[in-house]
């Protein structure tokens, strides 16, 4: 037989479901009085679930060794254009400085701290868990709590930390009157 998990955690799902479609296939034969269903019946309609749940984890299976090779050769397209395309870039470069620059002091500040609090406010661990989660899900691999833990532990305050060092040496250069709003909208 072929394989048909990637990981445990598929394994645990899939047997949750089957589970699931079996009790409430014995709770609908106890309450229908009129037509009971046989043990042979079923037998069968757990074996035809078993095979669409068969089915439907390898599908997610082969999905997840075709995202690992796809997302390998999206970085390495991106790369390449980032090597080959460097007047374009340089052009991007202007035209969202332009965008950021012209903004008014107090929606520069109101970007900062939207920016900071998504992802390094008291409410951001969950939503770095739900992405991780994710990711680990899009690759086929088990969910390793330890590390997203570890993860969400270290990694805002790093970002953090960068962005705070990025405000306070280059916003406070640029325009310093954005720095002083963003420390008042932010206390």
């Amino acid at each position: 037989m072929r394989w048909i998990f990637l990981n445990y955690e598929m394994e645990e799902e899939a047997l949750a479901e089957l589970h699931r479609f079996e009790e409430k296939l014995r709770f609908q034969n106890l309450i229908n009085e009129n037509n009971p269903l046989s043990k042979q019946q079923m037998e069968d309609n757990l074996k035809e679930e078993a095979k669409k749940i068969v089915q439907k984890y390898q599908r997610e299976s082969y999905n997840a060794i075709k995202n690992v090779f796809a997302d390998i050769l999206s970085v390495f397209t991106f790369i390449w254009l980032l090597i080959v395309s460097k007047k374009d870039i340089a052009v991007l470069k202007d035209f969202f400085d332009n965008i950021v620059y012209g903004l008014s002091d107090s929606a520069k500040a109101f970007i900062l701290i939207l920016f900071t609090d998504i992802f390094v406010g008291f409410h951001s661990p969950h939503g770095w868990e739900v992405i991780l989660e994710g990711v680990s899900r899009h690759w086929g691999l088990p969910a390793n709590h330890e590390f997203i833990f570890l993860f969400i532990a270290t990694f805002p305050v790093v970002l953090d930390t960068i962005f705070k060092y990025w405000i306070f040496r280059y916003l406070n250069r640029i325009s310093p009157s954005a720095v002083a709003t963003y420390r008042n909208m932010n206390e």
